[in-house]
């Protein structure tokens, strides 16, 4: 078996990968790359994966934002489903949304998973996600001196070009998700009201990941 990927940090979890995209291709022999423990920085596991030739990679469990008991798991979940999208790697896995039915759309950019729990029709809510995907959806990226986003989780392309180092300091803090008093109160204030940052109990989530390399020409995305 692979030896298991190790890393530091909080809210350590396993994940199954393989090295095709269609899981039934995945159970062959020699396809699987066997369980990896992910815990430490959630991009650079993801990066590993790829490199080891994971194409399909499959949560431990289901992601429920509405559970604020569980939110360090959640946010953490979330972000390494975002690193492992904007390396075009599948990710088998559920998210239980709740009851609202515009609720999907915050988590839009991610690879689409495989049931969407709490939905009113989840099947519905499950086939509208895949259908609206597409990678890059919600983007950051580095630049000399500023960061940019591209969002179009909601239908039209929003973006935003981040210069200031405070904005910068507390995103990097944001990575893989943080307690809401780690933020300062005004720099939350308005990356909520632009619902890049979703808060889950006492934690917070960065929705958009970090793209190296545009999939087509980033005027289109």
């Amino acid at each position: 078996m692979t030896p298991a990927l190790t890393l530091t940090g909080p809210v350590p979890f396993t994940v199954t990968a393989s090295r095709d995209y269609d899981p039934e291709v995945g159970t062959l022999p020699g396809m699987s790359l066997g369980h990896h423990e992910i815990d430490g920085d959630g991009g650079e596991a993801a990066r590993r994966l790829f490199a080891a030739g994971a194409r399909h990679v499959t949560l431990p469990r289901p992601v429920d934002v509405t559970d604020t008991a569980d939110a360090a798991w959640s946010v953490r979940a979330l972000s390494f489903v975002g690193d492992l999208s904007s390396l075009a790697v599948s990710v088998d896995w559920q998210i239980n949304t709740g009851p609202d039915p515009e609720a999907w759309r915050h988590y839009s950019h991610l690879h689409p998973p495989t049931a969407v729990l709490g939905a009113a029709d989840p099947e519905a809510t499950a086939l509208e996600w895949r259908n609206a995907y597409y990678i890059c959806k919600c983007v950051f990226r580095y630049g000399p001196g500023f960061m940019q986003v591209r969002d179009r989780r909601y239908g039209e392309l929003r973006r935003f070009t981040i210069d200031e180092p405070e904005y910068h300091e507390a995103i990097r803090t944001l990575t893989d998700g943080a307690r809401a008093d780690a933020i300062p109160r005004p720099i939350l204030d308005d990356l909520m009201e632009e619902t890049l940052v979703l808060r889950l109990g006492d934690h917070l989530w960065w929705a958009p990941y970090r793209v190296r390399r545009w999939s087509e020409a980033p005027l289109v995305i």
